[in-house]
């Protein structure tokens, strides 16, 4: 582990504070209403989802490849009293049979991961034919001149986001890679910089499986 990636643990909640204040937590907080049974998620940092799940939720358990962002994020467990597996594992080679969960939850990582469609090829394994991912993440910007800006800053991003990028096209990988897209919400990551705060929200089935006996997804409204 680098010394950066310490480093980058031990700010990361203090950096994103008031973006989760003024509204990505409820945003979570709303996504997370769908989950239920076993549920997995993938990277889960230093646990800012931990006291959004619901109580539909049986069984949590918690991917994360960091040994500092594993340790706040079992610190954060007990502190919310939330029981939950913590495995230290990369997206793209999860550890789990085919077919164990329900759902499973990406929140803020699949910008990060190195190797997305490998990431999602494992997700799909670990999901029942009829589960669900669960996505918030932040992606490339729908206005041209928007997304050159980006593209000009990911390397910059990249080093200090310790690998993520912020011009990933992650709705249309999701799309891509084996799912189906039930439903999409997009937005703004507030009190973001700029170019990080295109967001998308939403809910995706395997294959073209329906989503007729679901809610649909309710996410706080944001601009687009």
């Amino acid at each position: 582990m680098s010394l950066y990636g310490r480093f980058f643990a031990r700010i990361y909640d203090r950096v994103t504070a008031a973006s989760e204040r003024a509204g990505l937590a409820q945003r979570r907080r709303a996504l997370l209403m769908r989950a239920e049974g076993r549920v997995l998620e993938i990277g889960a940092g230093s646990g800012a989802n931990v006291d959004k799940y619901p109580n539909t939720v049986t069984e949590l358990v918690l991917t994360e490849p960091e040994e500092p962002m594993a340790a706040r994020l079992d610190r954060r467990c007990a502190v919310v009293g939330r029981p939950a597996r913590i495995v230290r594992s990369p997206a793209e080679a999860l550890p789990f049979e085919d077919d164990s969960f329900d759902a499973v939850v990406c929140t803020l990582v699949l910008c990060t991961v190195k190797d997305p469609e490998q990431a999602l090829a494992e997700i799909g394994r670990v999901l029942k034919s009829d589960g669900e991912l669960l996505f918030l993440e932040h992606v490339r910007s729908s206005d041209p001149r928007a997304a050159r800006w980006q593209d000009r800053l990911n390397p910059l991003q990249r080093r200090i986001g310790h690998g993520c990028n912020c011009n990933r096209r992650t709705a249309e990988l999701i799309a891509e890679n084996g799912f189906e897209i039930a439903h999409l919400e997009h937005g703004e990551i507030p009190k973001a910089p700029k170019y990080l705060r295109p967001l998308v929200t939403g809910n995706a089935l395997l294959g073209r499986k329906a989503l007729s006996d679901r809610t649909p997804l309710t996410t706080a409204e944001g601009p687009t």
